[in-house]
């Protein structure tokens, strides 16, 4: 299966390093496989494997995203503006790009190769639909947290936000398996 990885021009004159590089990948992919399934047995008559691999990926990635924005921001930026072209970026803003940096593409990896392995679809149309979605949620997910503090402004924020959280997760996990790595039908052959 990852023998049909696409790997770019850099292992185009080195094909040992593409092997080591495809067989440290498969490692990796199996062993974090078995990971999360292990985990899964208990839960096995409630949620099925997929959905539970999609929590798993996300949580993990979730939980990245918060840790490398606690570090970009107290470590790398120092709780002071970055400066770059002319402009001033926050450091809460300029922490969560380099955080989104890092987790998207890691998110995308996760997706595509641990919960949605059997999607058919070409990796750049899945990359495209993937950030697309992701930047389709980051919005609704501001414009929701808008909408509670504005139209019931007494519900705790905390409360407010992990519903829509909750709410963003179910609608993000069918968008990915009907949209971002959906199987399309293989083409019947003529004989």
């Amino acid at each position: 299966m990852f023998t049909q990885l696409r790997t770019r021009h850099i292992f185009k004159n080195f094909p040992y390093l593409r092997g080591q590089f495809l067989d440290l990948f498969a490692t990796a992919r199996h062993n974090i496989i078995r990971f999360i399934d292990f985990f899964h047995r208990p839960f096995v008559r409630f949620i099925p494997v997929q959905t539970f691999r999609y929590l798993a990926c996300g949580g993990s990635n979730t939980v990245l995203n918060i840790f490398l924005e606690f570090v970009s921001i107290n470590y790398i930026l120092h709780r002071s503006p970055a400066h770059i072209a002319g402009m001033t970026i926050a450091p809460e803003v300029g922490a969560w790009i380099i955080a989104n940096g890092i987790t998207l593409p890691t998110g995308f990896i996760l997706s595509r190769h641990v919960v949605y392995p059997e999607s058919n679809l070409h990796s750049r149309i899945q990359a495209f639909r993937y950030a697309l979605t992701t930047i389709f949620f980051i919005v609704l997910t501001y414009l929701l947290i808008k909408l509670f503090a504005y139209a019931v402004p007494s519900l705790n924020p905390t409360i407010s936000y992990t519903f829509v959280c909750i709410f963003i997760t179910f609608i993000s996990y069918v968008t990915q398996r009907l949209f971002t790595f959906k199987v399309k039908p293989e083409e019947v052959l003529a004989e």
